[in-house]
């Protein structure tokens, strides 16, 4: 982002007619900007976000936007397209900062550096709000009381060090229904992981301390509990209690384990991440180390996406805000280089965090190490990227040959159905393109029409009347990336037809429609191919592109069998007693308790409901005939 500059020196160039019709309403806009700091958004002319950017002056900031000679091509191109601003003034840049960051991570603006995250941290959990306290895997809000240690990078990492927790400090990991209604030890006591307090096997103080030991190995603390172990061992053995000794050697090398699974370590930090970002082809990969207590709790790689002009330091504090977003900065983050505007990103992390963050870049000593160590997983994780997209490109191209398009397609949408009988019916659509799958552009499809049972044809015939109906509305001129380059149809000639029928209404004829029916017997590599005015094919068995192709229709069909489960689940969770008028959420709790399923209810005599608490033989007869018919 570049620095602010005084209004009066900047000259007002249209550039061509394209940028001057963006440039008019920002020169607009800035007759009643303020100077104060603030965040402000470009949006197009359908209202779609191009840009989130914050400022310490609004008017200094916004007013550069209009000087064509001075803006690299990828603002340009912004600016060409902006249709209306939005503003909030904030009281500090600080504010600004961190109001943008959440915008980015939001709205996922097109012109900005984009971090897609959507998985959450896992975190191992201590819950104290119970007599005995449970420890647990945990993702989400921190909405239960308790401790809780992390973030770990991924859920393997959770569960070995999890596993070695229970081996060390013997705590519960079950449910607290588990833990009130056992009589006898489980499982998990016979094979040392836990003390059994569910049955009185080990006292309150006792447990208590174990809870601490392990609270302080969370922590950092783990030379604290091991020497605390380790005398107990010794005191054991004195005393000739060989079975407990041996207990507590075992749990000596459960701790032991998990260091020893520390490849890199951070001795004397605490808590600490190190992030380290590499660029290469126009492509940057950030790899992001966690150090909680000095140990590695593991690590994970992004490629954010952003326009190949943007540099390092750039990307970088795009990078910082967005990943800070919705999870805590630990008080030390070791970076391979300085972001952009360090000490205002240093500032607004302190300001959410609640204390003192520090952006260090080492460049000798102890922490340089495990910088060095990031930059290199950051630089192999690139490479190892690069050549998947170099060979997604080739496949890309290859199904621009297969099918005669004009280019490689960026963006394939892939069409499937999925019913019992004709019940439950939901239609699919899973999208990918060069970056791969690209799952938040995926949707389901409810089927609305009054449609026979299993009638494909019909069904397809609705999504697609729907789908590109909305994408007229929506993307009229097919400006926005949302419009497909290739459409491919689970199925054969008839499917096919019924897509193009739908099109056709809506006006559209110039979307490459592809059905792949599958082979005799269903046989994977067997497939035929339609395209509307051509025989239909078939591709070579061991044709790289034909597994591409196969690997794009299971992945519709694995997401309209797991929306159709999903909807079939929800529909279980109802009943047919709900059809019935008068037996409301009480009688029929008193119903299912009583007989113990809806089936049951509806083999069950007359004398039998009647014999249901609250079910009078009025009520009893109007079930009885719901389920019979009068008689």
């Amino acid at each position: 982002m570049a620095d602010d500059v005084d209004i009066a020196e900047a000259p007002e160039e249209s550039g061509p007619p394209s940028f001057a019709a963006g440039a008019a309403v920002l020169r607009e806009a800035l007759a009643t900007l303020p100077e104060s700091p603030g965040v402000y958004r470009m949006l197009d002319a359908g209202g779609g976000p191009l840009y989130v950017g914050k400022a310490r002056s609004l008017k200094r900031r916004v007013a550069q936007y209009i000087q064509w000679n001075r803006l690299p091509i990828r603002l340009q191109r912004m600016v060409a397209e902006t249709r209306r601003l939005e503003v909030v003034t904030t009281h500090t840049e600080v504010e600004a900062l961190l109001l943008e960051s959440n915008l980015i991570k939001r709205l996922m603006p097109r012109f900005n550096v984009l971090l897609r995250d959507d998985k959450s941290f896992p975190y191992i959990a201590l819950f104290a709000d119970r007599e005995f306290a449970q420890i647990a895997k945990h993702r989400g809000a921190r909405d239960r009381a308790g401790e809780y240690f992390g973030p770990f990078a991924s859920a393997g990492a959770v569960n070995q060090t999890l596993t070695a927790m229970q081996r060390a400090f013997l705590l519960r990991s079950c449910s607290d229904g588990v833990f009130a209604n056992r009589t006898r030890p489980c499982l998990l006591f016979q094979i040392k992981r836990c003390s059994a307090p569910c049955v009185g096997r080990i006292g309150r103080e006792d447990y208590a301390r174990l809870v601490e030991e392990g609270k302080a190995f969370l922590a950092g603390r783990s030379r604290e509990a091991q020497e605390a172990l380790a005398a107990r061992m010794q005191a054991a053995s004195t005393a000739l209690e060989f079975e407990s000794a041996a207990l507590y050697r075992d749990r000596i090398r459960a701790l032991t384990q998990i260091q020893q699974r520390q490849d890199i370590n951070l001795d004397g930090v605490g808590d600490a991440d190190v992030i380290a970002i590499h660029q290469a082809g126009g492509a940057s990969s950030i790899q992001v180390f966690f150090f909680r207590g000095g140990r590695n709790y593991g690590n994970r790689p992004y490629f954010p996406k952003h326009d190949r002009a943007l540099g390092a330091d750039e990307v970088l504090a795009s990078f910082l805000g967005q990943f800070y977003d919705d999870k805590p900065p630990p008080p030390l983050i070791l970076l391979s280089e300085a972001p952009r505007e360090r000490a205002l990103i240093a500032a607004a992390l302190s300001e959410k965090a609640g204390h003192r963050v520090e952006l260090r870049v080492p460049e000798r000593g102890d922490k340089l190490k495990p910088v060095e160590h990031a930059l290199a997983n950051a630089k192999e994780a690139l490479a190892r990227r690069l050549a998947d997209d170099a060979r997604t490109t080739e496949l890309l191209e290859g199904v621009q040959r297969v099918f005669a398009l004009e280019r490689p397609p960026r963006r394939i949408e892939v069409y499937d159905n999925s019913h019992i009988m004709g019940r439950e019916a939901l239609g699919a659509m899973v999208v990918a393109g060069p970056e791969g799958f690209v799952k938040s552009a995926y949707r389901k499809f409810n089927i609305r029409g009054a449609i026979a049972p299993g009638d494909d044809f019909a069904m397809m015939r609705e999504v697609f009347e729907r789908r590109f109906a909305r994408a007229l509305k929506e993307d009229p001129d097919r400006e926005q990336g949302t419009w497909p380059d290739l459409v491919l149809i689970d199925g054969g000639e008839g499917q096919l037809g019924a897509a193009g029928a739908a099109l056709a209404e809506l006006g559209i004829d110039d979307l490459p429609l592809v059905g792949v029916a599958k082979g005799p017997d269903r046989d994977a590599g067997r497939e035929r191919f339609f395209t509307p005015g051509r025989a239909p094919f078939q591709l070579p068995p061991n044709d790289p592109v034909l597994y591409y192709l196969q690997r794009l229709r299971d992945e519709a069909h694995r997401f309209a069998i797991g929306g159709h489960r999903a909807r079939r689940s929800a529909g279980i969770r109802g009943s047919e007693l709900d059809e019935i008028a008068g037996i409301g959420p009480k009688r029929k709790k008193a119903l299912l308790v009583h007989f113990g399923s809806a089936r049951a209810v509806a083999r069950a005599g007359l004398a039998d409901l009647q014999a249901v608490a609250g079910i009078d033989r009025g009520v009893a007869k109007k079930i009885y005939d719901h389920f019979h018919g009068p008689g």
